[in-house]
Formats: C-alpha cells, structure tokens, sequence
C-alpha cells in the first residue's frame, strides 16, 4: 500500500527532553550479569512529576508531532518498529507506562525518547545500523532513559539544589507546548546556568542508559556487541566532520564510552547478530521510499549492494528495486521482481502489500481482494493486511464494506491515522458528508487542532436527522473534545 497523503507534523524539546545534556541521574548496581556496575533505578522522582502527569505531557507532545512534523505513517514500517519494540521492552524492568515506537521521516541519524513511553526514530537511521541488532540497541537505549525517568530524576536533583530552577524548568517544559520553539530556548536558558552539573548529567545518564540498554539486549536474545560496533562505526565515520549529526550531539561517544560498552558486552552470554529477513525488507523500505536519495540514486545503491550481497541478503535489495520501479509505474519490471518473491513467501507481508500496489495500478482490484482477504485468514486482524485490503476495496468501489470495517480498525486503532484518512475517504465517496466530517475531525483532534476537530463534529451533527443516533454519538463526542481541549489547554498555563 502506498503511503497515505503525509500528515506534515517539529519535534518540539522532543529529541532535547531525554537529551542527556540536560538530565541527571545517580545509580546503584543490581545483581545480573555484569553485576558490579548495572545501575539501579534509583529514586522514583515521584515527589517531582507523577505518571499521570507524564503521560500527559507526552500525549500532548504527540499530538503536536503529528501537526508539525513528518512522522511515517506506513503500516508495514510502523509495525516493524513496534514489534522490535515490544520484544526489548518485554525484558525491560520498571515500565511505567504504555510505549509508543513511530519514524520520523529526517535523513539525519538520530532517536529520542520523551515522556509518556514515547520513542523516535530518524528514517536516517535505518543507513547507518547495518543489522537489527545495531538498531535494538539504540531502541533498547532509549526504553533505558524512559524506564529511568532520566528527565524526572534531574528534575528533583535541581529541586534540592534550587527550587526557583526547579520551577523555571516545569515551566519551560510546560512553554514548550504552547510555543515550541521558545519553550526549547527556555529550557536551554535554565540549564546552562550549570556547565558543570550539565556535564555530570550527560555522562551519568548515558553510562545508565548504555548499561541498562545492554542489559535488556541481552535479555531479548541479542547481541550485546551491537551497541559497540554502533557506537564505533559512527565515532568513525564522523570523526573529522564540522557538523556531527544530531545522534553525536545528543548522545556524544567519547573513546571512555565506546570502550565501555564494549567491555559490558563481554560480561553477557555470547550470541550471534542473526541476519533478519524483516530488518533488510523494512531497511529497503525506507531507502526505496523515505530517503531523500531521488529514484535514480536510490535505485543505484540497491544494485551496487547486490554486487557483493550474499544469497540470503538478495531477496530484501530486489524488493526495494521493485518499490521504485512500482513508484515510478514501471509495473512489468516490478511483477518480474515480485511474482517470484511472493511465490517463494506467500504470507511475507511486505511482497503482499507490493504486490496489492502493483494489482491495483493495473485496476486488478478483485484479483487484490481476493488475496488479501486470503491472508487475513491466516493472520486475523493484522494491521497491515485490514489497511491494505480497505484501501483495494475503496478503490474497487465497495465504500460501504470498507467503511464497516474500518469503524472496527478505528476503534481498535484510535491513534493510527491511516485508518481515519481511509475512512474519510470512504465516506466521501460514498457522498456521506456527516461520516465525512466525523473521521476528518479525528485527525485533527490527534493532531491538536481541537477547534477543527470540534467544528467538524457541530457540522457533522447539523446534518444528520434530530434525534437520531447519529447525532447523540456526535453530541457526546464533541462533549468528550471539549474536555480533551480544556486538559491540555491548562498543561500551558
């Protein structure tokens, strides 16, 4: 499925919040592998900021990134990232609250972590971590400073120290929604105060979130070397650059830590960096359709890497090769790619989502269906097959199947845009203005633009019959966004 119309959405202090410049964070040992110096939590920085309140600020963070940033909306890579994830965080100890794992389209390499259990990931990124061990361990790095509450923790350090920097700080984080940009220059105001303290805060953060993300590597059942040859690869790479990229910046790898790392991953059982089939489809993704690179560029690097590939790495390039030539509607050399791909792995879901784009540009919308619904039989409710086969249907014509279906995505899916852009869609279509109406107002509302959202459901109620059930579940809706708009109103003030 191609990528629906992209929702433009700044990372506000997204990537400054869980920069280490600005957090603090004394430790403990645990008794685990490499025992004598994996930190502990530490305190719970409950008397700073609860958990309540941090799932607040980080939804309202999110809402934000969606309406000013180029987050990814791609099914097959949103669910890539959230299943690696989810197996780190399933060995994680001391999660607090639900994780949240989305792409943010940007060439330069870089994650962040914020509050509310949300994790970013730069596509640029995908360059530069050669396995999905590599890439693990930044992910695992990040869920260390969230389960660490990093920012918190430093936080109720400056308390202590300085109730008036204490409230400068709260107040900068609570700027920031309300005006991004002079938010982040508030926060840089109230640390920079302590050059000393702010370099104490670095190394201590970074040294607990390196040793606790091994930890959760191991765990997982990776290679715990992965963060050093990271780590190395990119010392050297930027050695003698003018301008490191925003992950050095952010995340500075002087030799202490890169050696570091590599003496913890000597104290974890052995394990090899396995090849993953699903980390080099969805690494072919993004530099086929999310890399700035341009079709020709693109298309080059895929065939200088075949040159040297090895037999198992083959299948992964050619199904890039195949997105461009789809992208670019050459559609004879994309089918001479995927047939055999889907033939040899017929329940792969990224050559069935390659495959739905090529039937439905040559109008084989039934032929498309048909499979799709094949599929979904062996995986009930996958994400990224429901998606694809709603996407066929509307462009088959059958708006009424598609828009039962994807009120029961949208209600499982609430946060996922793809589902309400297709649903609006749907409606149009179908010359259903009020459904119309209801499903863009939910994307406005995930994108805080509360005062759309809500004028949206008021005309939406306007047009259905008075006392209808319609118009009840509009009313109460626009109640329900009354109250969200007021919650994160008072988050600014």
């Amino acid at each position: 499925m191609r990528p629906f119309k992209k929702v433009i959405t700044h990372l506000l202090v997204a990537s400054l919040i869980y920069s280490p410049s600005i957090l603090a964070s004394p430790f403990k040992t645990l008794p685990e592998y490499g025992s004598q110096s994996l930190p502990e939590i530490g305190t719970a920085a409950a008397t700073t900021l609860s958990i309540k309140k941090e799932m607040e600020y980080g939804d309202a963070y999110m809402r934000l990134l969606r309406a000013s940033h180029p987050l990814v909306h791609d099914p097959l890579l949103s669910e890539y990232i959230h299943v690696l994830g989810t197996k780190l965080l399933s060995k994680a100890q001391d999660v607090k609250t639900p994780f949240t794992f989305f792409l943010v389209q940007d060439k330069t390499i870089n994650a962040f972590a914020f509050f509310g259990g949300h994790i970013g990931i730069h596509t640029g990124l995908f360059f530069h971590a050669q396995t999905q061990g590599e890439l693990a361990s930044v992910l695992s790095h990040e869920i260390a400073h969230l389960t660490q509450r990093h920012l918190a923790r430093s936080m109720e350090a400056q308390a202590k120290q300085s109730p008036l920097a204490m409230a400068a700080l709260i107040g900068s984080i609570m700027l920031s929604i309300a005006a991004p940009q002079a938010g982040i220059a508030a926060i840089q105001a109230t640390v920079a105060a302590n050059m000393q303290s702010k370099i104490n805060y670095t190394r201590s953060n970074e040294q607990e979130a390196d040793r606790i993300g091994i930890n959760i590597l191991s765990r997982a059942g990776f290679d715990t070397y992965g963060m050093h040859r990271f780590f190395e690869r990119m010392a050297t790479e930027f050695r003698f650059t003018t301008t490191p990229p925003p992950f050095l910046l952010t995340h500075p790898l002087p030799t202490s830590r890169i050696t570091e790392a590599r003496t913890r991953a000597q104290q974890y059982p052995k394990k090899t960096d396995l090849y993953s089939l699903n980390y080099a489809l969805a690494r072919s993704r993004v530099i086929a359709r999310y890399s700035y690179l341009g079709p020709s560029k693109s298309l080059n690097w895929f065939n200088v890497e075949l040159k040297t590939a090895l037999p198992n790495e083959v299948a992964a390039l050619n199904y890039g090769k195949a997105l461009i030539y789809l992208d670019n509607q050459q559609f004879d050399k994309a089918e001479k790619i995927l047939k055999p791909l889907l033939k040899n792995d017929p329940q792969n879901l990224y050559y069935l989502d390659a495959y739905t784009d090529l039937d439905l540009n040559q109008k084989k919308f039934n032929t498309a269906i048909l499979r799709l619904k094949k599929a979904l039989e062996m995986k009930p409710n996958n994400r990224v097959l429901s998606l694809n086969l709603n996407y066929a249907l509307i462009k088959e014509g059958k708006f009424k199947e598609a828009i039962n279906n994807l009120h029961r995505f949208t209600h499982q899916n609430p946060s996922d845009i793809n589902g309400w852009s297709m649903l609006q869609e749907a409606y149009d279509k179908n010359k259903n203005r009020h459904g119309a109406l209801m499903a863009q107002g939910e994307i406005f509302a995930l994108q805080a633009h509360w005062k759309k959202a809500i004028s949206n459901y008021v005309q939406a109620s306007h047009l259905v019959p008075l006392g209808s059930l319609d118009q009840a579940r509009y009313d109460a809706r626009i109640d329900q966004l009354t109250l969200e708009e007021i919650r994160f109103r008072e988050l600014q003030n």
